[in-house]
């Protein structure tokens, strides 16, 4: 898959897809091309890219364009004002519109770690989860295209999307259907380890088991998220659950609370489920990537302490379309 945020060979330059610009649009940014394998100027900011410009460039096969790494959040903003019409876009193709999403999300989740009490960056996580919202609903396709586009080289960033994406599918399912509902869930899903932006990046990606006092550290994360949000106002009270839950498991036996199922929130155990998944099928620095099947076999036990009904629907939403070849039923 090619990034939509990548750094080009002169380590200087960010690629991006030609169709992430959107005709007659003003951009604050300069425009590369790469000839002859040197990235040279195309377009001057401050000009409309125009229908004209768009066409020249489908002319020399060029889908790929260059921006200087300097004006990344530039063109972060750039992306977030257009995302909405650039997801509506029938020219666009579905693959190629999930890249651009999952990629726009991860850039965006990497600025509310940098300043988490930053209201501005949390009301920009409000307006992605409804592009998110509003592409999922365009039907299982769009799900199976985010499902392609997942990375599964685990960072905090891409797991963050990964839950938000996986979460509001679930709860779809599950009849969180209403406008309301699903932003409530999508916010809290998207943020839910917002609260990791005050543990040590040592502590972080540690390459062995973490000490008791160093997993003590990591077991205050869903409190401190909650503390972060709490500061900004930003958004629903409800959406603060699934921050503070989602290693909550029945039997008591999660944390912060050591609360059971019973009395955690719909929202809190869906994005539990997923949360953990996702940790299991991606590849970390301490553990190496199980395949769903075998991830959702350990997961589909008592004793691991999540709702098996949610758990069930998770799996049917999964399918045979990510678990080719594997049977669902052996899992119940």
């Amino acid at each position: 898959m090619v990034q939509l945020h990548t750094r080009a060979r002169t380590g200087k330059f960010i690629s991006i897809y030609l169709e992430s610009l959107k005709l007659d649009s003003i951009l604050n940014f300069d425009l590369y091309v790469k000839l002859d394998g040197q990235l040279v100027l195309f377009r001057s900011a401050e000009l409309p890219f125009t229908e004209r410009t768009k066409l020249k460039l489908i002319d020399k096969g060029v889908n790929i364009l260059y921006i200087d790494g300097s004006s990344r959040s530039e063109f972060q903003r750039y992306l977030e004002t257009n995302l909405p019409e650039i997801l509506a876009d029938p020219d666009i193709p579905q693959l190629r519109k999930a890249g651009i999403l999952y990629e726009t999300s991860k850039s965006l989740i990497e600025d509310v770690f940098s300043n988490p009490t930053y209201g501005e960056n949390i009301r920009r996580s409000e307006k992605l989860v409804n592009s998110t919202i509003s592409y999922l609903l365009q039907g299982r396709d769009a799900f199976l295209n985010l499902l392609r586009i997942t990375s599964y080289n685990y960072s905090i960033y891409s797991h963050s999307v990964n839950v938000c994406a996986y979460s509001l599918a679930l709860g779809q399912r599950l009849g969180v259907t209403s406008e309301k509902m699903q932003h409530e869930l999508g916010i809290g899903a998207l943020l839910h380890d917002v609260g990791k932006s005050r543990v040590s990046e040592r502590i972080l990606n540690k390459s062995g088991v973490l000490s008791p006092r160093e997993f003590e550290i990591m077991k205050r994360h869903p409190r401190w998220g909650v503390e972060i949000l709490r500061e900004t106002s930003q958004i629903p009270e409800i959406s603060y659950l699934p921050v503070l839950e989602h290693h909550e498991r029945e039997g008591g036996t999660g944390y912060p609370d050591s609360i059971g199922l019973q009395e955690m929130h719909l929202y809190s155990k869906i994005v539990a489920i997923v949360d953990c998944f996702d940790a299991m099928t991606t590849q970390r620095v301490y553990q190496n990537a199980m395949e769903s099947f075998a991830v959702l076999r350990v997961m589909n036990t008592k004793k691991n302490g999540f709702d098996l009904d949610v758990l069930r629907e998770f799996i049917i939403l999964l399918g045979p379309d990510e678990m080719i070849h594997e049977s669902t039923t052996d899992i119940f």
